[in-house]
């Protein structure tokens, strides 16, 4: 049976992440596997329909620390500006990296090259294992250890298991680590767009009554599209013709970038939140979409589980050091203390931010309008928005 100081099941951008950051932080000491259920397709990208996610400056910095973001910035487009308003109503808030004396608010990356990037890396790393593809089909605990079965019949252990394996974890079901959900009624519908006019770096997130729009700058003109809409509206959408998608969507977003002209593929998911009851069990941390996962307004699931990622692995590598055990509870503890505060007042936020603004009653429409004059005004008003954006976040 082979064993391990670390075995993270998952390896997208979470558990991948984790494992980079284990190996750099602890100078290659660490005995680690990353067990992953599906290879990336190396060879093949998706072009114009690759999914992307929003990386914030914060995140970035992070990145560079566990010198990851170094080979990610050629292939990550960099957000200038960032525009906020309310369909209908006059609130805008303009959030800018020159009067932020930064290069760039944030980046957006896409998924395919991100994970071809990080598996590269992963294959490269002396004290990292990829079992790939690999599936976790049972899991047991003694007060040392982690042993896990694999599907392919290897059996495995560690002195820690860190779930990183998506919104609906097996490895939290089964380990009894149970999930609550909310739904938030609506449905995002995600294409990636083109427009008559460049977006030159540029962000947009508009609120209409149904829930918000969001356009992202991507490479090559292209713009990557979060739409939320109602769930009963989702397969009409679907089925609409691109021209008339295009044309409803341009009723929803508006004129900021001129005409838009060409979509990709769509595809659309129901929004839940979704929380790990706990993200501390005997021997076990739970990162990522498998701590929580937040509905896609202002941004914040990647880089919260991120701060999930770099709060784990410093105190890891930190009680390593100090008592050689790197599962044991005093850094369990500690990771949990960590993250209880951001983890929470983010998804107040996110989940504040849908309740008021996927709302049409008139005290709710005039008092977020009021709010985002009150930000456009005064930079003090607007500072906690700025630095929640620019991922300035306590861990």
């Amino acid at each position: 049976m082979k064993q391990y100081d670390v075995v993270i099941a998952g390896g997208a951008m979470a558990g991948a992440t984790l494992a980079i950051a284990l190996n750099n932080l602890s100078g290659g000491r660490l005995k680690i596997a990353v067990v992953e259920a599906v290879a990336p397709k190396l060879d093949q990208h998706p072009g114009y329909d690759a999914r992307s996610i929003a990386l914030s400056l914060g995140s970035a910095n992070l990145l560079q620390q566990i010198g990851i973001w170094s080979s990610m910035d050629d292939i990550a487009t960099p957000i200038s500006h960032i525009h906020v308003s309310d369909q209908g109503h006059a609130g805008i808030v303009h959030i800018d990296a020159c009067e932020q004396g930064v290069d760039a608010l944030g980046y957006v990356v896409e998924l395919a090259d991100v994970g071809a990037l990080l598996h590269k890396q992963l294959n490269e790393l002396e004290a990292v294992e990829l079992l790939c593809p690999a599936v976790i089909t049972d899991i047991q605990r003694s007060q040392e250890a982690v042993t896990l079965a694999l599907e392919q019949g290897e059996t495995i252990s560690a002195r820690l298991l860190v779930t990183a394996d998506g919104a609906l974890s097996s490895c939290c079901d089964m380990l009894g680590i149970g999930r609550s959900e909310y739904d938030f009624d609506q449905v995002a519908v995600i294409a990636n767009v083109t427009t008559a006019e460049a977006h030159q770096g540029r962000a947009f997130e508009r609120f209409t009554p149904y829930g918000p729009v969001a356009l992202l700058p991507m490479s090559e003109g292209r713009s990557s599209l979060v739409w939320c809409i109602k769930p009963e509206d989702q397969q009409k959408v679907l089925n609409w013709s691109d021209e008339q998608f295009l044309t409803e969507l341009q009723q929803a977003f508006g004129w900021r970038l001129g005409q838009l002209v060409k979509a990709g593929s769509r595809c659309a998911y129901p929004l839940l939140l979704r929380q790990a009851q706990r993200i501390i069990s005997h021997r076990v941390a739970v990162v990522g979409n498998a701590a929580q996962t937040l509905h896609p307004i202002a941004g914040q699931g990647f880089n919260l589980g991120l701060r999930d990622v770099m709060s784990l692995a410093e105190e890891v590598v930190r009680g390593f050091d100090e008592a050689g055990d790197p599962g044991s509870a005093q850094i369990l503890s500690r990771y949990r203390q960590r993250r209880t505060p951001d983890r929470e007042a983010t998804v107040g936020m996110t989940s504040g931010l849908v309740g008021v603004f996927a709302n049409n009653s008139l005290p709710l429409v005039a008092g977020r309008n009021t709010g985002l004059l009150a930000m456009s005004l005064f930079d003090t008003i607007k500072a906690p928005l700025v630095r929640r954006a620019m991922g300035q976040v306590e861990r």
